[in-house]
Order: C-alpha cells, then sequence, then structure tokens
C-alpha cells in the first residue's frame, strides 16, 4: 500500500468526521451545507453568524489550497460549461427534494445511523453512477 497515497484522504476524512461530531456536541446542530446555505439566504435569526463562518470555513479552505498547492486542480474545467450549469442545478434541484446534500445525510445522518439519511445517500449514490453511466453511453454512442 503506498501510504503517501492513503494518508491525504484518511486524514481529511478524519478531520470531517471530527469537525461534524463537534457541531453536533456543541451546537446540536448537523453541518448539512445546503441548509447552512439556505439558512444564510433567508438570514436566520441566530443562526447567521456561525453559518457565515461555517461556509466561509469552506471557501478559505479552497482558497489556500489554491495558494498553496495549485498543481492540485484542474486549468479548466474537464466538462462543457452549459452542461456543468445543467449538472449544479440538478444538483440543487435534488438536494432540495432529498431534504438535503450528501454532507448532511452522507456524513452526519449515517454517523446518527438515520434511516432516512442511510436510504438518502444510497439513492444519491445509485443515481450518481447511473448519471455517469448514462452520459459514457450517450458519448460512446452506445
Amino acid at each position: 500500500m503506498d501510504w503517501d497515497r492513503v494518508w491525504p484522504p484518511l486524514a481529511g476524512g478524519l478531520m470531517i468526521g471530527v469537525a461534524s461530531a463537534g457541531l453536533l456536541a456543541l451546537t446540536a446542530k448537523t453541518a448539512g451545507i445546503s441548509g447552512i446555505l439556505d439558512g444564510i439566504l433567508r438570514r436566520e435569526k441566530g443562526e447567521l453568524s456561525w453559518k457565515a463562518a461555517f461556509v466561509l470555513g469552506l471557501v478559505a479552505g479552497g482558497v489556500g489550497l489554491v495558494l498553496v498547492r495549485p498543481e492540485l486542480l484542474a486549468e479548466k474545467s474537464l466538462q462543457p460549461l452549459p452542461l456543468m450549469a445543467v449538472a449544479g442545478a440538478l444538483v440543487g434541484f435534488g438536494t432540495r427534494f432529498g431534504g438535503g446534500c450528501t454532507s448532511g445525510h452522507g456524513v452526519c445522518g449515517i454517523g446518527r445511523l438515520s434511516k432516512r439519511s442511510i436510504f438518502g445517500t444510497v439513492t444519491f449514490i445509485a443515481a450518481g453512477a447511473l448519471t455517469v453511466l448514462a452520459l459514457r453511453m450517450i458519448r460512446e454512442g452506445a
């Protein structure tokens, strides 16, 4: 096993788990990104400051990666921009339809053994796999 390739995602996963558990333990809130962003857009009273700090932390992490290790990021989109826009809109619709996103259901909900979250996460993953399969078949003319 090549530990140079294993430890970074392992460390990242541990940090996500610890941060999610800490948020739940300290505030009784789950780290569902779609719900956090929705709360910011609706300007929830009493919630805005921590939710804004959460999102700013996500953005700061991305900016930090660009500054420290820009070679890890693609120079340009691997897909055409209109396709990416449609995909983003579908993800947004799916998030609202599913009552949350993979961070809320997949990280926090499964950790709490929520049946709804387990079912939702399995559904998200299956839909993603089927989408990739369908796009590959369309592109290859199958």
